[in-house]
């Protein structure tokens, strides 16, 4: 409800209260001066409470202002508290890096006072008067191991390029060697195939020998036992009509010619063996 509102309300229940009843019988002019009064009466209450409201509209405003003012000087403060918390928490940071980089100075300080007290002992017991002596000499020592180390290393890359050469060779040779062997092995049952062919025909050959060997032997005891016969039937060998030692087939003509001459000769002194045969 707004002010106007309250106003309208306000002045509706003052004009709607009514007065006591009076005894008595007024006259107009006395009603109207009545409602006049009533009228400043309830305008007065009106102005009235219409104050009132502004005092407490004008409190609850000083009110919500102190609470805005009071809830930004609040945030300000945490700003500044966080703020002060940040810059503490760093300065923090700081001062422990400090510490623990001035503790790893502080150690390698007593690290280098330790080598310095190792040179000084090994100084006493050594050539050199002064510590620059030694490190020089260890600079030089140290510079010598460098292009020592650097020689080796060269050395040793010259030695993996000639192993590396010598396996190439020897991985050609094992290969050609492979090769050869290939072949030889090629070669070699080619000359077992060869050899195996050349004994089936020596066998062929030893057979056809000793056929020929039989053959031969048969054919003189043929030609011994005509040229025996051929002698018995009276042949005559060697001389100018005679027949030649060696040719048994005229030898054998001439034996079958004796045989038939004899049969014909048997045949004739003996008619009755031919009629009957």
């Amino acid at each position: 409800m707004d002010l106007e509102d309250y106003l309208r309300a306000t002045r509706e229940g003052l004009l709607g209260l009514r007065l006591p009843t009076e005894r008595y019988v007024t006259t107009g002019a006395t009603q109207m001066l009545e409602k006049r009064k009533e009228n400043a009466e309830a305008g007065e209450q009106l102005r009235a409470q219409i104050e009132v409201f502004q005092l407490a509209r004008k409190s609850l405003r000083r009110r919500r202002d102190g609470v805005v003012l009071k809830e930004e000087t609040l945030r300000e403060s945490l700003l500044n508290f966080d703020t002060f918390l940040q810059e503490n928490s760093a300065k923090c940071s700081r001062g422990i890096k400090k510490d623990r980089r001035r503790q790893r100075l502080q150690l390698s300080v007593q690290r280098s006072a330790l080598y310095w007290r190792f040179l000084e002992l090994v100084l006493r017991t050594a050539k050199f008067e002064e510590v620059r002596e030694l490190v020089g000499r260890f600079k030089t020592l140290l510079a010598t191991k460098t292009q020592l180390g650097q020689r080796e290393s060269r050395a040793q890359e010259n030695l993996d390029s000639h192993r590396r050469t010598r396996q190439r060779d020897l991985d050609r040779q094992n290969c050609l060697l492979m090769h050869n062997n290939n072949l030889l092995s090629e070669l070699q049952t080619q000359l077992d195939y060869v050899r195996a062919e050349a004994l089936g025909w020596d066998i062929k050959w030893t057979h056809i020998q000793n056929t020929a060997a039989k053959e031969t032997l048969l054919l003189g005891q043929i030609k011994t036992v005509t040229l025996n016969l051929f002698h018995t039937t009276g042949g005559q060998v060697g001389q100018d009509q005679g027949v030649e030692i060696h040719d048994t087939e005229t030898q054998l003509d001439r034996i079958q010619i004796f045989i038939q001459k004899q049969t014909s000769i048997v045949n004739e002194i003996n008619p009755s063996d031919n009629v009957l045969d």
